[in-house]
């Protein structure tokens, strides 16, 4: 009977090793994945974070959901889950590239037309502002509107130059589209010709 009995007992130690040996195997293969996930979002993070940050959460979300099923020893789920962030990184940084070149050539053409723009109501304002009188077709309080619109104009342009500088195109590209509306504005209560808005890509 003893021997029946320490028979049983050793099956349930030799059970218990494999399971503690398989699941061992399975959280190495967990802990191996999801290291190998946070090395490939942390190589593209800079430029995933500068570019596409709102499609970028998703990958920490898809890793910090691994680490959570590691912790609850649902070693297979993490596996999955990390496995798949590496394809994923992969994906987000060809799409970080194309908006990156879709920010420089808006940044480009902005760079380009917003100075122009800018000079030609501050060369109105100075006429406007040595003459003695206005023009009879001018209003007074729309000459004040392009003055402040102007003057904000010039101010939020610098900060969107200095953004460009530090190489933020996001930052830099929606400061300058602040500025073009700003200058529209002031072109539009000048009586200056008000260029077409450019074709949204």
């Amino acid at each position: 009977m003893k021997s029946k009995g320490y028979l049983v007992l050793m099956l349930v130690v030799v059970v218990g090793l494999l399971m503690a040996s398989c699941n061992g195997g399975k959280k190495t293969a967990a802990t191996a994945a999801i290291q190998a996930a946070e090395d490939a979002y942390n190589n593209a993070k800079t430029e995933l974070m500068k570019y596409i940050p709102d499609q970028t959460k998703g990958v920490e979300d898809a890793i910090n959901a691994a680490k959570a099923s590691l912790d609850k020893h649902e070693y297979e789920a993490a596996t999955t889950a990390a496995q798949a962030v590496p394809g994923k990184v992969k994906e987000l940084t060809a799409a970080a590239a194309a908006k990156k070149d879709e920010l420089a050539k808006s940044w480009e053409e902005m760079n380009g037309e917003i100075p122009k723009m800018l000079r030609a109501v501050r060369s109105k304002l100075t006429i406007l502002s040595i003459k003695e009188e206005q023009p009879a077709n001018m209003d007074k309080t729309k000459v004040k509107a392009a003055r402040t619109a102007y003057e904000e104009a010039t101010a939020r342009w610098e900060e969107a130059q200095n953004a460009a500088y530090h190489s933020n195109l996001l930052s830099a590209t929606a400061k300058a589209d602040t500025v073009r509306q700003k200058v529209m504005e002031a072109m539009a209560n000048l009586g200056l010709k008000v260029p077409a808005a450019p074709t949204k890509r």
